[in-house]
């Protein structure tokens, strides 16, 4: 099946249940893959194997070449339908037709004027934290990706919460949450009862 089909198996699952308890919430996808430049050499081939519906986060980190990069990325998402979101610059995501954007924590302050320009684009954050996570939902952010929920490879990667305390701030949250931060097939599993709304995965789906 893959990594892809592993993790949407769970993903899809845990979005139906997000969705069941808020019906009549904004829909959100329950996969997202998130490029990077050293971990995802690859990202076309990531994209192609993705369930429609899933998401995808094009991060370019300042790359001068981003747009030229993103532009088959964002036609084989659209061919594929599935959901384009760019990382951190909003010019960008306006430029490549994209379906939204992902604000660092740093950043999450952006949302309300992004949403007053683009009132139709997803917006989603990623928090490290119970007071960021619900900053976002004063903001009237879509979602969030909480991390780091497991062990993970990134050199940025805080150290790991684990399951009861993703649980915990899951739970209570008033917007979606999805997981990120060492997530794939084997640990994916252990979030079924913890109200995450969806994954999000690097090397979970990349294998980087």
């Amino acid at each position: 099946m893959g990594r892809a089909g592993d993790l949407a198996k769970t993903a899809a699952r845990l979005g139906r249940a997000a969705r069941a308890r808020n019906p009549r919430g904004r829909t959100v996808p329950s996969l997202f893959f998130l490029t990077d430049p050293i971990r995802t050499p690859d990202p076309a081939s990531v994209i192609a194997a993705l369930p429609a519906g899933a998401g995808v986060i094009y991060r370019a980190f300042g790359a001068t070449d981003a747009e030229a990069a993103a532009r088959p990325l964002r036609a084989l998402a659209r061919a594929r339908r599935v959901v384009f979101l760019v990382g951190a610059d909003e010019r960008l995501a306006a430029r490549l037709g994209a379906d939204g954007l992902h604000l660092p924590e740093r950043l999450m302050a952006r949302a309300r004027r992004v949403r007053a320009r683009r009132p139709d684009w997803l917006i989603t954050a990623a928090a490290h934290g119970p007071g960021a996570v619900a900053r976002a939902a004063r903001l009237g952010l879509d979602a969030v990706l909480v991390s780091t929920v497991f062990a993970s490879a990134s050199p940025s990667a805080s150290p790991p919460m684990g399951v009861v305390r993703f649980a915990a701030l899951a739970r209570s949250a008033r917007l979606p949450v999805v997981a990120l931060g060492g997530v794939e097939a084997a640990t994916a599993r252990r979030l079924a009862r913890t109200h995450a709304a969806g994954l999000a995965a690097i090397g979970g789906l990349s294998g980087g």
